[in-house]
């Protein structure tokens, strides 16, 4: 299903309607300050293998993230944060930028990689955000990729609704998307590395 959801007042009906697919193992297709991605809940296994059956074997060699609503949630799903960091995360969120950290044994072990890290954002978008509160704990999420050559991500919902109905719960159409990813930013240790240049500029 197509829900139109006004970016800045999202309905809690048609927020309520994407939340309870999540519930039920569902998947949706939300937008965010960067580009739309797929969201699932984190406690799934089965939503899960829908990712993989939609993204082939190369969805296990993913980067996830998790979307957050606040900075309080991050400190569920990732070991000790330094002082720094935490600044430095404060500074930056919300906005489009995935920090990767050191996950903890909450985040379930299929979305760990080797180096048992988890990427997390909180998007300046309040439809995103409205779907973690009304979720009550944060979902995971992983970008929606084009396949057009020129084109890396889609931004018209209506195209991606056309494209992914019969794959997904919903289809949240919050306006045209951007096609540029959000800044990813390491980390995992004391010296900060910014592993990809997105829509924005990192505050120091």
């Amino acid at each position: 299903m197509l829900l139109k959801i006004h970016p800045d007042n999202p309905n809690p009906r048609e927020i309520s309607q994407a939340v309870k697919a999540l519930q039920n193992n569902g998947l949706i297709i939300y937008p965010t300050d960067t580009v739309y991605g797929l969201a699932w809940d984190i406690n799934s296994p089965k939503a899960f293998d829908k990712i993989v059956r939609i993204k082939g074997k190369n969805a296990l060699k993913e980067n996830f993230s998790l979307v957050c609503s606040e900075l309080s949630q991050i400190s569920q799903f990732t070991l000790h944060i330094s002082n720094p960091i935490f600044k430095l995360l404060k500074r930056n969120l919300p906005g489009p930028f995935t920090f990767i950290l050191n996950a903890n044994n909450n985040v379930p072990r299929f979305y760990k990689s080797k180096k048992k890290t988890v990427g997390v954002r909180i998007p300046d978008n309040n439809i995103a955000i409205e779907l973690v509160n009304r979720l009550g704990h944060p979902f995971m999420t992983t970008s929606l990729h084009d396949d057009d050559e020129i084109l890396e991500y889609m931004t018209d919902p209506e195209l991606i609704y056309e494209k992914y109905e019969n794959q997904v719960d919903h289809v949240i159409d919050g306006g045209y998307g951007n096609n540029q990813a959000s800044t990813v930013v390491d980390c995992t240790s004391d010296e900060i590395n910014i592993l990809r240049q997105g829509i924005d500029e990192l505050l120091f």
